[in-house]
């Protein structure tokens, strides 16, 4: 174990990413000046740092990117997931440069002082995942002082003491807080996001919001649906209120076990009255969970846009995006409910259906952003199943 108390600040160090063993890796911080505590993940996506980073499912994580020219094009308005960042900072290889893209708006790394998230560059970033890969996903505090006065015995101690997400409920903190009608399609250079012009004639789903990506929204949209969307604390009263057709469950952070304790019974009521499920990522695990499965924390998770998985009513491999710790257990589901897809690089769970009613879910992220779209006949599949408004 590393004595946190005889490291030397290295010269020209103005960040760090400490661990609750001690050790430390110094780096040149950006952003945000400050420190933040959390989980230390990697994401091996070569493009869309800006929506990874708003990302609500990277609440309470901090990100590893294993691609190393992170911020090249800037930031700008439309390629954000939600209204600010969730990720509480990221770990690059290269200093940011000035922005190269005709759609900036502003520097990475003034978007990332703005928004009060913590960079830090000048790392091997390809070590740290090879930690990761190792070790599992540690618990760290990162940290950025213009002037590298660092106390790692006290950054080592509060990593050390941070929990870690293992029964962490962080959907309660980034789902919506109340319910709207969906307004916008999908984006189009030159036009932006689209707005969503779905009359009643479309069928209405019910997105109950774990801390969704807008991009899930918007491909729901695409696929022919009309949406509102609920909190994550929505009750099966409330949802019913909507008369729905059917109701999607997001994407988000945290356990699913402890989101669970209010999510599940709302979700099994809405099984039991037959009406249509459709879940991707935490929402994915909270299927699981409603019908009788358990979930287990990942030693390292999965999180990128270049994911293989195989589907396996006929062998055909989707390039996935994905960002989720946790997973399904296979071995625990019951007889009404199969596996549908599996990951190829670990053979985890990636999908589940059940056999007795309309109801399935993923856990990758079909709308991919950013990614690939290899996924997006499962929103086209949802929508076009659903039957006529259900009576309250």
């Amino acid at each position: 174990m590393a004595d946190a108390k005889t490291l030397i600040v290295p010269k020209g160090a103005t960040g760090v990413v400490v661990f609750a063993d001690g050790s430390a890796v110094f780096g040149r911080g950006f952003g945000a000046q400050g420190e933040a505590v959390g989980e230390l993940c990697f994401n091996t996506s070569i493009t869309g740092y800006q929506e990874i980073m708003t990302d609500p499912s990277y609440a309470g994580q901090i990100i590893n990117f294993t691609f190393p020219h992170i911020g090249n094009v800037g930031t700008n308005l439309d390629d954000v997931e939600a209204d600010s960042p969730y990720a509480l900072g990221c770990i690059v290889r290269q200093d940011v440069t000035a922005p190269s893209n005709f759609r900036n708006v502003e520097p990475f790394d003034q978007w990332m002082r703005e928004k009060g998230r913590i960079g830090l560059a000048g790392v091997d970033t390809r070590a740290l995942t090879r930690l990761i890969r190792v070790h599992g996903a540690p618990n760290v505090v990162i940290a950025h002082d213009p002037d590298g006065a660092f106390d790692i015995a006290a950054l080592a101690a509060k990593a050390a003491s941070w929990p870690g997400l293992e029964g962490m409920d962080l959907a309660i903190e980034v789902t919506g807080k109340e319910s709207r009608l969906w307004k916008d399609g999908v984006w189009k250079l030159g036009f932006g996001y689209g707005l969503n012009e779905a009359g009643e004639e479309r069928p209405h789903v019910v997105a109950i919001d774990y801390g969704a990506k807008n991009n899930i929204f918007r491909n729901l949209v695409q696929a022919g649906a009309r949406v509102t969307v609920l909190p994550a604390t929505a009750t099966y009263e409330q949802v019913m209120e909507q008369k729905p057709d059917g109701v999607f469950l997001s994407n988000g952070p945290g356990d699913p076990a402890a989101t669970g304790e209010y999510a599940v019974p709302v979700i099994r009521q809405v099984l039991e009255r037959d009406i249509p499920v459709f879940g991707i990522c935490l929402g994915h695990q909270l299927l699981g969970l409603a019908v009788g499965a358990r979930t287990i924390k990942m030693h390292q998770g999965h999180r990128g846009a270049n994911h293989p998985v195989k589907r396996l009513s006929d062998g055909l491999v989707e390039i996935t995006s994905m960002n989720h710790g946790f997973a399904v257990d296979a071995e625990t589901l019951p007889a009404n409910v199969r596996s549908t897809h599996v990951s190829l690089f670990d053979g985890s769970n990636c999908g589940i259906e059940l056999t007795d009613r309309n109801a399935f879910s993923v856990q990758y992220h079909p709308e991919a952003s950013p990614g690939p779209q290899d996924s997006f006949y499962l929103f086209k599949r949802f929508v076009d199943g659903l039957k006529k408004p259900v009576a309250a």
